[in-house]
């Protein structure tokens, strides 16, 4: 019997595939829903041989039969969604009447961009190492309960009172503290009550989008960004991002009960990267690390930049699998290490007890990984969609992953392309 409803889950530093695996899943969905983070994420899809690249859109928005939702724990930004609808609609055809958007989403303003800018190149701020997009600004406003939300664009005189009061407040800290011009109130006003008139048909509440279809026993699929190690409460703080993209947000960000997500697939990379800042215990040093990040293509689907390679991390795996209540893995890009003579999988911190497993706030730049090797294979899996065709080594690094992580391996990615996937569990 499948699943209900479903999540897909990265649990390492994002980029793990999770937009291949939720177009694949979509086939078998009613809707997929956005729940959290904003367009610095990038979900790369291959959808008849071409290559998109989503930012903002669910990743079921090419399927006719699927509803995309954006959920309210999304902070949006009007310019980056309308390019993308823009862009995606010759391939997508239909995407206005499948979209769906809650007006409770938090709106992403030219002063927030500004700000995160500044912060990023001042020597009195921490350097994280954010796309300098906004995102963390927009989620502090929220947070603080003066963000600007869609509702408020669709009536001048609500959005004139709160932005006035908000507005005021970001010019005082660009000319006192910063030294820049202030930002203009009619521009930014005028701009708001623009994008508020083309979103206002996108709109819908989305909260009861999903129990509708819940009481008709339809599935939804819950898509999350970023990956787990970069959750605001989970990951390796302060390197992280603004929202919590792990199952933990779905209820907030989506409108949803907890127990509405009945199976939660984690998807991890059969080695790890990372974009940015901050520690990364199995990192690869030299020409192999270089290897690998050019033949898994490892750059930054928004950004562009390089990301940074490292071993199979199974410690803060299984942290993360324990505290999400992750039922299964999606193991994606195994082809990158085909040729390796040996491959390695890293199953404790150090010989000090305190450091063998991931703990709360850890300090991961003092631990030393301790590893276990397993024998590669010369045989190319790239493009298999049948277990039973893969290398028998091949094979035995699936199942070391399975048992060291301690969940089994449900599907595995063998391309970017869905005819490239090895759906080990038909039941999903």
């Amino acid at each position: 019997m499948k699943a209900k409803n479903l999540a897909v889950l990265g649990l390492q530093w994002g980029d793990e595939g999770k937009g291949k695996i939720v177009n694949f899943l979509s086939d078998r969905a009613d809707a997929a829903c956005r729940y959290q983070g904003g367009h610095n994420a990038g979900h790369t899809l291959i959808v008849e041989g071409k290559k998109l690249v989503l930012h903002l859109l669910p990743s079921s928005i090419c399927h006719q039969n699927a509803s995309s939702l954006i959920g309210k724990g999304v902070v949006i930004s009007c310019e980056a969604l309308f390019a993308e609808i823009e862009e995606i609609e010759p391939i997508a055809n239909g995407i206005l009447d499948r979209l769906k958007i809650s007006p409770a989403c938090t709106l992403i303003q030219p002063y927030h961009i500004l700000l995160d800018q500044l912060k990023e190149k001042s020597n009195s701020f921490t350097t994280i190492g954010t796309t300098l997009r906004g995102i963390g600004p927009a989620y502090e406003d929220k947070v603080s309960r003066k963000a600007i939300r869609i509702i408020d664009t669709l009536s001048e005189t609500k959005l004139n009172s709160k932005l006035e009061e908000t507005l005021s407040f970001y010019n005082f800290l660009f000319k006192e503290y910063f030294g820049e011009k202030e930002l203009d109130f009619n521009e930014v006003k005028d701009k708001n009550l623009e994008y508020g008139n083309k979103l206002s048909p996108l709109l819908a509440d989305v909260s009861n989008e999903i129990f509708t279809m819940n009481k008709k026993n339809k599935r939804v699929l819950f898509e999350g960004a970023q990956g787990a190690l970069l959750d605001v409460d989970q990951g390796t703080y302060p390197f992280v991002t603004a929202s919590n993209c792990s199952p933990a947000g779905i209820a907030s960000g989506a409108g949803c009960g907890p127990l509405d997500v009945g199976y939660i697939l984690g998807v991890v990379k059969a080695y790890v990267t990372r974009v940015g800042e901050g520690p990364m215990p199995t990192e690869i040093e030299g020409s192999l690390g270089e290897e690998i990040a050019k033949k898994g293509g490892e750059v930054g689907a928004t950004t562009g930049r390089p990301r940074r390679c490292g071993w199979f991390d199974a410690v803060s795996v299984k942290r993360i699998i324990q505290s999400n209540s992750v039922s299964a893995l999606c193991l994606t890009k195994i082809d990158v290490l085909d040729g390796l003579e040996n491959i390695k999988i890293c199953t404790g911190y150090d010989e000090d007890e305190s450091k063998k497993a991931f703990a709360e706030c850890m300090e991961l730049e003092d631990v030393n990984p301790s590893y276990i090797e397993i024998e590669g294979w010369p045989e190319p899996t790239a493009g298999i969609n049948n277990y039973d065709d893969f290398p028998q080594k091949a094979k035995n690094f699936v199942e070391k992953i399975a048992e060291v992580c301690g969940v089994p391996v449900d599907i595995i990615s063998t391309g970017p392309d869905d005819a490239s996937t090895i759906l080990i569990n038909q039941e999903i």
